[in-house]
């Protein structure tokens, strides 16, 4: 008889501020930046809106025709300022061990420049099945469809589009710069407090699929 039984899901996470808290890390390295370069950041504000590219908040604080030149600074840096101040969000490797345990991949997919994404999940000792780098928004859809992502967790409603154009169930998290009303507004399927409340959720998805 053939085997009936559902393959079990691939599950794409967004990292920063759903699996990890960058913000302490990622303000070090902004206040080095500022330092290095001579121009004036303000790193309190760049990460309260953590998400989108780099790019598009370096150009706040600097001309455009530099941005690619500081980017690349930035990511030189990042490692020795960023890595060690950030810490896992609560339930986050919890999130990943409960899909794995189902017999399912989970994948991270980020704006993140990757080598940098890596770092820190092998810091905090997170271990997806494959990290993809370097997309943002409706970018993120390559990585799911390749990866056949039927899930994608995100904090920010970049993520929830990402997932929307992937054709993937939308589980937004409010532990980043967008609210659950916001979240909801942008259409997520599922919006939870944080990570903490997603094995639950994963497994009732799992039941009815």
């Amino acid at each position: 008889m053939a085997n009936t039984t559902p393959p079990a899901p691939t599950v794409g996470f967004d990292l920063d501020m759903t699996l990890i808290d960058s913000r302490p890390g990622i303000r070090a390295c902004y206040l080095a930046l500022a330092d290095r370069t001579g121009t004036h950041i303000d790193a309190d504000l760049a990460v309260s809106r953590l998400g989108p590219p780099l790019a598009e908040e370096l150009v706040n604080w600097f001309p455009a025709e530099r941005v690619d030149e500081v980017a690349d600074l930035y990511r030189a840096m990042y490692p020795e300022y960023a890595i060690t101040p950030t810490l896992a969000l609560e339930g986050a490797p919890e999130a990943i061990a409960a899909v794995q345990a189902q017999g399912g991949r989970a994948i991270v997919v980020t704006a993140k420049y990757e080598p940098n994404a890596k770092l820190h999940l092998a810091h905090l000792g997170i271990e997806p099945d494959a990290v993809i780098g370097g997309l943002w928004a409706e970018q993120k859809a390559l990585a799911l469809r390749e990866h056949g992502a039927s899930v994608y967790v995100g904090d920010h409603t970049g993520d929830v589009r990402g997932a929307r154009t992937a054709g993937a169930v939308s589980v937004a998290v409010a532990t980043g710069p967008c609210d659950a009303a916001e979240l909801r507004e942008a259409g997520a399927d599922a919006v939870l407090t944080d990570l903490t409340e997603f094995p639950r959720w994963f497994s009732d998805y799992c039941s009815d699929n």
